[in-house]
């Protein structure tokens, strides 16, 4: 999971060397909502309250760090994120914290629904983020207009 961990920063870091895009922004987020078919297994469901609480610490908490690191810049006619020393220790740091928190969860529901749950927190912080990044993207497109 580290291994995996290391190389989705590496993939990010690198992406800041390529023109940002309303189909970058977005294909992330609605890839990601195929994930909602795990919960067609009746193994990993979980208290709707759960999962609002998981949804919420994700869109609340963990997209926080993520929006505050991220901005966009003009060059020439194409948009660029702006390179944040900052992002690879903040996804480091999310990754510790999910870890731990995985790990102390892990304790009190099945591997399943810790999974469920995760997926849940990660895709509200995933959501935020990319909906403050295509606001964020159409400021600095009208900006220049």
């Amino acid at each position: 999971m580290l291994i995996m961990a290391l190389l989705a920063i590496f993939i990010r870091m690198k992406a800041s060397h390529r023109p940002v895009t309303i189909r970058k922004i977005l294909i992330p987020p609605l890839g990601m909502s195929t994930g909602f078919l795990m919960f067609v297994v009746p193994e990993t469901h979980v208290p709707l309250l759960w999962a609002l609480i998981a949804l919420l610490v994700g869109w609340f908490i963990f997209s926080y760090p993520l929006i505050r690191s991220t901005r966009f810049e003009r060059v020439n006619e194409e948009i660029y994120a702006t390179r944040s020393r900052s992002f690879a220790f903040i996804l480091l740091g999310l990754l510790a914290i999910r870890l731990i928190l995985h790990e102390v969860i892990q304790r009190y529901v099945s591997i399943p629904q810790t999974g469920g749950l995760f997926f849940l927190l990660a895709f509200g912080m995933i959501v935020r983020w990319r909906v403050y990044m295509y606001k964020h993207y159409k400021e600095v497109v009208a900006a220049e207009a």
